[in-house]
């Protein structure tokens, strides 16, 4: 298939060098066989000179004028026009024109040859508009991926998508000039290859497939947080493909994870908590249950002066001694009364402590609970968020947070568990050697 056609060219062409040819013969007595190897490498020499004439010219009219007035425009996606060098190759079009119209002019008298350079011809023009739609399309998708309710979409995606579409509607249309077919010719024949293209692009269908899906239900966006497992990943996402999703981990490394394995394999998403303003702290503190015990005066009175158990030791008192009354004669059992606790008193100054940090998020749950005794001991958790939700800053709260608490625990008479060491061993014998001597 030929793009122009060229038959009223070769007939003006006949008559155009009429006249050269009988130049050549007259004044350099050539005969009718040897004159084509004279006319036709100077005016091939001619042809290469004009056409990089045209090509030098072309771009400097781009490079001069067409980018000095892109550059003055107010506008951007101009910019990304000149980014992506479309002007240029848009240029790179003229020389080829001026083969394709001069081709049945040099070629005259080799209609076989003129042919072929016009096939070769029409094969460039439809690769180098294929090449312009694309990185237009590209420019676009710059553009749309800058607009706010659009920037943490997977446009480039999409895009792609008709990137192949582009690519193959240029390759059934190059096949179809190679073999003298209509188009329509192979759009049919395609039918019968369906099964391999599914073969060949199965990745790029379930990439496809899944960034819809992604884009659909919001499942990820640029610049969240991700773990997952299966891939060994853990940070931010920094570009969402049609085959791919790149996540920068907290090491600094670049991982690619096929975009499809989103929808095959678990993942989780602490965009959640970047959107809320708080990052859990969920720890315990392992205490003795040895060292549990009821308080008495002594105790209680020191624990007064504890600002944060003050008032509620007060409030306690009254709520203990009005039950206690209440019991009468039974009273004088001590097992009958209520009393106050070591442990209690503990925990409700870690919730008080919790409760008066400020670089806490307030507005989430906030709880210190016992959860079910381990061989550890009783395990006394924390549940709180932190109102900076980076990193840094949540590992210095949550360190404050339990630097306190673990260091006052004995201040309550309250032992933090540990698992023994060489020297409790050690102290432990040197305790028991003493006994020993001692009896």
């Amino acid at each position: 298939m030929e793009l122009f056609d060229t038959a009223s060219t070769m007939t003006r062409t006949k008559n155009l060098f009429s006249g050269m040819d009988q130049w050549l013969t007259n004044n350099l007595h050539l005969s009718g066989s040897n004159i084509n190897y004279v006319k036709i490498p100077f005016l091939l020499i001619c042809l290469v000179v004009i056409c990089c004439l045209v090509w030098w010219l072309a771009r400097k009219i781009c490079i001069v004028l067409v980018h000095k007035f892109v550059k003055k425009s107010k506008t951007t996606w101009d910019d990304l026009l000149i980014e992506r060098k479309v002007f240029l190759k848009i240029s790179a079009l003229l020389p080829i024109f001026i083969i394709k119209a001069a081709a049945p002019v040099i070629f005259v008298d080799f209609p076989s040859a003129s042919h072929f350079v016009l096939k070769l011809t029409d094969i460039l023009i439809i690769g180098i508009f294929a090449v312009v739609i694309v990185a237009v399309l590209n420019t676009i998708a710059a553009v749309l991926s800058q607009v706010p309710s659009l920037k943490e979409k997977p446009v480039f995606s999409y895009v792609q998508v008709i990137n192949i579409f582009v690519y193959l509607v240029a390759g059934i249309l190059i096949l179809s000039v190679l073999l003298g077919k209509s188009p329509l010719y192979f759009l049919g024949a395609m039918g019968a290859m369906t099964a391999v293209l599914l073969l060949i692009f199965k990745d790029t269908i379930l990439g496809f497939v899944a960034s819809i899906q992604i884009s659909v239900y919001d499942m990820i966006r640029v610049g969240d947080w991700i773990e997952m497992p299966d891939y060994n990943t853990d940070g931010d996402v920094i570009s969402i493909n049609l085959n791919t999703v790149k996540v920068k981990n907290w090491d600094k490394t670049v991982s690619s994870v096929p975009t499809a394995g989103f929808l095959t394999s678990s993942f989780k998403n602490w965009r959640g908590m970047t959107d809320t303003g708080g990052r859990r702290i969920k720890r315990p503190i392992y205490l003795k249950m040895s060292s549990f015990k009821f308080c008495d005066g002594e105790m209680i009175e020191k624990f007064k002066g504890y600002h944060l158990l003050h008032d509620y030791i007060l409030e306690k008192e009254k709520e203990i001694a009005d039950y206690n009354a209440s019991l009468g004669s039974e009273a004088q059992v001590d097992a009958n009364t209520r009393r106050l606790t070591n442990v209690g008193l503990y925990r409700i100054y870690a919730k008080n402590y919790l409760d008066a940090n400020p670089r806490l998020n307030h507005n989430l749950t906030t709880i210190v609970r016992q959860m079910d005794p381990t061989p550890e001991g009783l395990p006394l958790q924390l549940w709180c968020f932190t109102a900076d939700v980076r990193w840094g800053p949540y590992e210095d709260t949550m360190s404050d947070i339990f630097d306190h608490l673990l260091t006052i625990a004995p201040e309550f008479g309250l032992e933090v568990f540990e698992s023994p060491t060489g020297k409790d061993v050690i102290t432990a014998m040197e305790h028991a050697n003493l006994g020993v001597v001692g009896k």
